[in-house]
C-alpha cells in the first residue's frame, strides 16, 4: 500500500522533472519584500538566557561516531565549570545512563568564552527517542532527541538543508519554516553565526546569541556541522589569526570515526545516506589531506548500504550569480572528476546568498590545451543546488548572470530552506520552501533518482534484452 501511495505522489514530480529538463533554465521574476537585514537586538526573547545559576545553554547535537548510534552533546556554562556530565534514558525524566565528557574554553580578544562542554554519547539504540538532562540542581535542564534508523539500502530518512543562517528576523523566518517540515536532521552548509561581521568583544558575544538563537532546534536534532568562509575569522587589528577558532572550539564534529585528521572534513552514514563534508577553506589539491581523505573516503562508499552519495561544501562548484561568481572553479578542477566517476548523487553549498539548482551536468572534458570548454549535460554528474539563503544580514545576491547558463535549472534570489527526503534506494523528494513574507511557499520540487542503483537498473535492463535478443537470434 505504501509502495502504491509513492507511486501515486510520484507522478506529479516525474511530470515537473521532465518538463524542467526540456525547457530552458527558470530565472524567478520573484521580488520578495524582505525584512531588514539587521541582526535582532540582543534584548530580543529569541537570545533569551535561561533561567538559574550556572544554567547550560547553546545547546547542540551532532552526529557523534560514523553510522549514527551516538551523539556528541555540547554546551555552555558561565557562572562555574560545572559537571560535564550528561545523564540519558529512554523514558521521560528515568535517567538511567550518564556518560562524562571534557571542558574547554577559549578568549577571543579580551573575550572569554564561558566553560563549553562536549559528550559523547554512544551506544545507542537506533530509531530510539532518548531523553537527557544537563547541568546541576534546580539550573538542570531537560531534552530529548530520535537516534536515525540502522544503515540499510531502503531506509526512509528525511533531511533538512540550510546555510548562511545569521541572527536576522529572516534567520528567524526560515529557522521556523524548517522546523514545520518535518525534518529529522540538519544538512548545515556553512556560515554560522556571522558574528565576524562584529569587532572586538561583540564577535564572542555573537556567537553566543546565536547559540541560544538556534537551541530550539539544535538541541533536539542533529545538525551536521561545515564551515564557511564567515568561521575563519582572521583578524589581526585584534591580534586574532587562528582561523576558525571560535567554531572548532564550539561546534565539534566526528571526523576522528571516519578517519580524518581534521574536525573541518569528514563523513557520516545516517539512514541510507553518506554525507560527505569538504571544506573549501582548507588545502584540497592533490597530495594533501584533505585531498588524500577524499580520495580514500571515496572508495569506502558501500552504496548497497548506503545507496545516497551526498557531499556537503560551502562554496558552490557552479554558480551563475555575480556574487562569488567562478569562487568554486579551483575544486571542481580538483574533484569534478572524482565526484562524476564515484557517482554522487547531489552536492549542496551555501555561500551565495539566493537560491540555484542545476540540471547535471560537468566540464570534465576541457584539459586547459583541448576538449570543450563549457559545462555539457552529463547523466553521471551530480545535481549541484545553493542554499545559501538562511536569512544572514548582508542581505540577497539578487545579481545573477544574464543570459542564464544552460547548466542552471532554476534560480531565485529569496530566502528560504530546503528538505530532501530519501524515499527508498531509487528516490527521493526534493523540495526548495521559500520565505514568502513570512510564510512558508514551496517553490521548486523534483524527484532525485539515485545515481548508482538508477543506473544499475538501466544496465540490467539493456542486459535482460540483450541476453532475449541472442536466444531469439539462436532459436
Amino acid at each position: 500500500m505504501k509502495s502504491l501511495l509513492f507511486q501515486f505522489i510520484l507522478v506529479p514530480f516525474v511530470i515537473l522533472n521532465f518538463v524542467n529538463n526540456v525547457n530552458a533554465g527558470i530565472t524567478s521574476r520573484f521580488v520578495r519584500e524582505e525584512w531588514p537585514s539587521v541582526d535582532i537586538p540582543l534584548d530580543h526573547e529569541v537570545f533569551a538566557v535561561p533561567k538559574g545559576y550556572n544554567a547550560p545553554q547553546q545547546v547542540h547535537i551532532t552526529q557523534g561516531n560514523y553510522d549514527g548510534n551516538a551523539v556528541i552533546i555540547s554546551w555552555i556554562t558561565f557562572d562555574e565549570p560545572g559537571s560535564s556530565k550528561v545523564q540519558y534514558g529512554k523514558s521521560d525524566k528515568n535517567y538511567e545512563f550518564s556518560a562524562e565528557g571534557k571542558m574547554t574554553n577559549y578568549t577571543f580578544y579580551k573575550y572569554n568564552s564561558g566553560y563549553i562542554h562536549h559528550v559523547l554519547v554512544d551506544g545507542l539504540e537506533y530509531d530510539t527517542k532518548y531523553y537527557y538532562k544537563t547541568g546541576d540542581g534546580d539550573s538542570a535542564r531537560e531534552f530529548w532527541f530520535q537516534t536515525p534508523p540502522m544503515i540499510g539500502p531502503d531506509v526512509p530518512y528525511k533531511f533538512g538543508i540550510i546555510g548562511d543562517l545569521g541572527q536576522t528576523y529572516n534567520s528567524l523566518s526560515t529557522l521556523e519554516h524548517y522546523m514545520e517540515s518535518g525534518a529529522q536532521s540538519v544538512l548545515f552548509v556553512g556560515d554560522l553565526s556571522y558574528a565576524d561581521r562584529y569587532k572586538y568583544n561583540d564577535v564572542g558575544i555573537r556567537w553566543d546569541s546565536w547559540g541560544r538563537f538556534v537551541e530550539k532546534s539544535t538541541a533536539y536534532q542533529p545538525w551536521i556541522w561545515s564551515a564557511g568562509n564567515h568561521e575563519i575569522e582572521y583578524m589581526p587589528y585584534m591580534n586574532e589569526v587562528t582561523p576558525f577558532k571560535s567554531y572548532l572550539h564550539r561546534y565539534p564534529t566526528p571526523y576522528l570515526a571516519s578517519k580524518s585528521s581534521s574536525p573541518m572534513w569528514y563523513a557520516i552514514r545516517r539512514a541510507s545516506a553518506h554525507i560527505i563534508v569538504l571544506s573549501s577553506y582548507s588545502p584540497f589539491v592533490k597530495y594533501t589531506p584533505q585531498w588524500k581523505w577524499l580520495e580514500e573516503e571515496l572508495n569506502r562508499v558501500d552504496r548497497k548500504k548506503t545507496p545516497w552519495l551526498i557531499v556537503l561544501v560551502h562554496v558552490p562548484i557552479y554558480n551563475s550569480n555575480e556574487a562569488h561568481f567562478m569562487e568554486g572553479e579551483s575544486m571542481r578542477a580538483v574533484f569534478e572528476e572524482w565526484f562524476i566517476h564515484h557517482k554522487v548523487d547531489v552536492i549542496f553549498a551555501g555561500h551565495v546568498h539566493a537560491y540555484e539548482r542545476s540540471y547535471r551536468i560537468s566540464n570534465i572534458r576541457y584539459n586547459v590545451s583541448s576538449g570543450e570548454r563549457f559545462p555539457v549535460p552529463d547523466e553521471s554528474a551530480p545535481v549541484y543546488i545553493t542554499v545559501g539563503d538562511g536569512g544572514n544580514q548582508e542581505g540577497l545576491a539578487g545579481k545573477f548572470r544574464d543570459p542564464q547558463p544552460d547548466y542552471s535549472a532554476f534560480r531565485e534570489a529569496s530566502y528560504g530552506h530546503s528538505t530532501l527526503e530519501i524515499m527508498n534506494r531509487t528516490h527521493a523528494v526534493y523540495h526548495w520552501n521559500r520565505n514568502d513574507d513570512g510564510k512558508k511557499v514551496a517553490i521548486d520540487s523534483f524527484v532525485l533518482n539515485n545515481q548508482y542503483w538508477s543506473s544499475n537498473v538501466r544496465e540490467r535492463k539493456l542486459k535482460r534484452h540483450y541476453l532475449t535478443g541472442m536466444r531469439m537470434i539462436a532459436s
